[in-house]
Protein backbone atom coordinates (compact mmCIF):
# COMPACT_ATOMS: atom_id res chain seq x y z
CA UNK A 1 0.00 0.00 0.00
CA UNK A 2 2.87 2.49 1.15
CA UNK A 3 4.34 2.02 -2.44
CA UNK A 4 1.08 2.33 -4.21
CA UNK A 5 0.98 5.71 -2.66
CA UNK A 6 4.05 6.59 -3.45
CA UNK A 7 3.49 5.79 -7.14
CA UNK A 8 0.25 7.97 -6.81
CA UNK A 9 1.43 10.70 -4.60
CA UNK A 10 -1.00 9.52 -2.17
CA UNK A 11 0.69 11.49 0.86
CA UNK A 12 -2.03 11.83 3.45
CA UNK A 13 -3.33 7.68 2.57
CA UNK A 14 0.38 6.87 3.08
CA UNK A 15 0.69 8.95 6.17
CA UNK A 16 -2.70 6.87 7.98
CA UNK A 17 -1.20 3.68 6.50
CA UNK A 18 1.85 4.22 8.56
CA UNK A 19 0.35 4.87 12.11
CA UNK A 20 -2.20 2.00 11.94
CA UNK A 21 1.34 0.07 10.67
CA UNK A 22 3.10 1.68 13.52
CA UNK A 23 0.39 0.82 15.89
CA UNK A 24 0.91 -3.09 15.39
CA UNK A 25 5.06 -2.96 15.04
CA UNK A 26 6.34 0.43 16.49
CA UNK A 27 9.55 -0.57 15.84
CA UNK A 28 9.35 -1.50 11.91
CA UNK A 29 12.03 0.44 9.94
CA UNK A 30 10.25 -0.10 6.92
CA UNK A 31 7.50 1.75 7.70
CA UNK A 32 9.20 4.61 8.12
CA UNK A 33 11.33 4.43 5.34
CA UNK A 34 8.22 3.99 2.73
CA UNK A 35 7.03 7.19 4.68
CA UNK A 36 10.40 8.97 4.14
CA UNK A 37 10.75 8.30 0.62
CA UNK A 38 7.08 9.33 -0.27
CA UNK A 39 7.64 12.94 1.64
CA UNK A 40 10.60 12.55 -0.72
CA UNK A 41 8.89 12.42 -3.85
CA UNK A 42 6.18 15.62 -2.73
CA UNK A 43 9.57 17.96 -1.65
CA UNK A 44 7.59 17.55 2.04
CA UNK A 45 11.20 18.08 3.28
CA UNK A 46 10.01 19.09 6.60
CA UNK A 47 7.11 16.10 7.17
CA UNK A 48 10.74 13.91 6.44
CA UNK A 49 12.90 15.59 9.14
CA UNK A 50 10.45 14.70 11.59
CA UNK A 51 10.30 11.11 10.64
CA UNK A 52 13.97 10.80 10.81
CA UNK A 53 13.42 12.41 13.88
CA UNK A 54 11.40 10.20 15.31
CA UNK A 55 13.10 7.67 14.65
CA UNK A 56 15.98 8.83 16.18
CA UNK A 57 14.32 9.22 19.30
CA UNK A 58 12.79 5.96 19.29
CA UNK A 59 15.75 4.20 18.51
CA UNK A 60 14.69 2.70 15.28
CA UNK A 61 17.55 2.04 12.23
CA UNK A 62 17.25 0.79 8.96
CA UNK A 63 19.84 -1.53 7.64
CA UNK A 64 21.05 -0.51 4.78
CA UNK A 65 19.61 -2.43 1.83
CA UNK A 66 21.49 -5.88 0.42
CA UNK A 67 21.49 -7.75 -2.66
CA UNK A 68 23.17 -11.22 -3.37
CA UNK A 69 23.68 -13.08 -6.93
CA UNK A 70 25.47 -16.17 -7.64
CA UNK A 71 27.75 -16.76 -10.29
CA UNK A 72 29.23 -20.15 -10.90
CA UNK A 73 28.21 -21.47 -7.78
CA UNK A 74 29.70 -18.72 -5.45
CA UNK A 75 27.48 -16.06 -4.16
CA UNK A 76 28.22 -12.46 -4.42
CA UNK A 77 26.58 -9.73 -1.84
CA UNK A 78 26.32 -6.05 -2.39
CA UNK A 79 25.41 -3.03 -0.24
CA UNK A 80 25.37 0.75 -1.55
CA UNK A 81 28.32 2.19 -2.99
CA UNK A 82 29.98 -1.21 -1.95
CA UNK A 83 33.54 -1.52 -2.96
CA UNK A 84 34.62 -4.13 -1.18
CA UNK A 85 33.96 -6.83 -4.05
CA UNK A 86 37.48 -7.81 -5.31
CA UNK A 87 35.92 -6.75 -9.17
CA UNK A 88 34.98 -3.56 -8.22
CA UNK A 89 36.59 -1.59 -11.00
CA UNK A 90 35.01 -3.84 -13.59
CA UNK A 91 31.89 -3.39 -11.91
CA UNK A 92 32.05 0.06 -11.82
CA UNK A 93 33.64 0.89 -15.46
CA UNK A 94 30.87 -1.84 -16.77
CA UNK A 95 28.04 -0.06 -14.96
CA UNK A 96 29.34 3.43 -16.04
CA UNK A 97 29.46 2.38 -19.65
CA UNK A 98 25.50 1.28 -18.95
CA UNK A 99 23.90 4.34 -17.90
CA UNK A 100 25.79 6.26 -20.52
CA UNK A 101 23.73 3.75 -23.24
CA UNK A 102 20.10 4.06 -21.19
CA UNK A 103 21.07 7.99 -21.28
CA UNK A 104 21.46 8.10 -24.88
CA UNK A 105 18.71 5.25 -25.15
CA UNK A 106 16.29 8.43 -23.74
CA UNK A 107 16.59 6.65 -19.92
CA UNK A 108 16.08 9.87 -16.94
CA UNK A 109 16.56 8.72 -13.40
CA UNK A 110 13.46 9.20 -11.12
CA UNK A 111 15.71 10.83 -8.47
CA UNK A 112 12.61 12.54 -6.55
CA UNK A 113 13.05 9.75 -3.19
CA UNK A 114 16.82 10.65 -3.20
CA UNK A 115 18.44 12.43 -0.53
CA UNK A 116 17.16 16.35 -0.96
CA UNK A 117 20.30 18.42 -0.33
CA UNK A 118 22.42 16.59 -2.91
CA UNK A 119 22.23 17.90 -6.69
CA UNK A 120 20.99 16.44 -9.59
CA UNK A 121 24.22 14.99 -10.65
CA UNK A 122 25.43 13.78 -7.07
CA UNK A 123 21.39 12.41 -7.09
CA UNK A 124 21.79 10.63 -10.59
CA UNK A 125 25.43 9.24 -9.47
CA UNK A 126 23.85 7.95 -5.97
CA UNK A 127 21.36 5.53 -7.79
CA UNK A 128 24.34 4.42 -9.72
CA UNK A 129 25.46 2.37 -7.35
CA UNK A 130 22.39 0.67 -5.59
CA UNK A 131 23.46 -2.89 -4.45
CA UNK A 132 21.06 -4.48 -7.41
CA UNK A 133 22.78 -2.55 -9.83
CA UNK A 134 26.00 -3.58 -8.67
CA UNK A 135 24.73 -7.37 -8.04
CA UNK A 136 23.60 -7.42 -11.72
Amino acid sequence: LLGACRIHGEVELAKHATECILEVEPQTPSAFVLLSNIYAADSSWDDLAKVREVMEDRGVKKDPGCSWIEVNNKVHSFVVEDMSHPQTKEIHALLRMLSIQMVEAGYVPDTRCTLHDLEEKEREFSLSYHSEKLAI
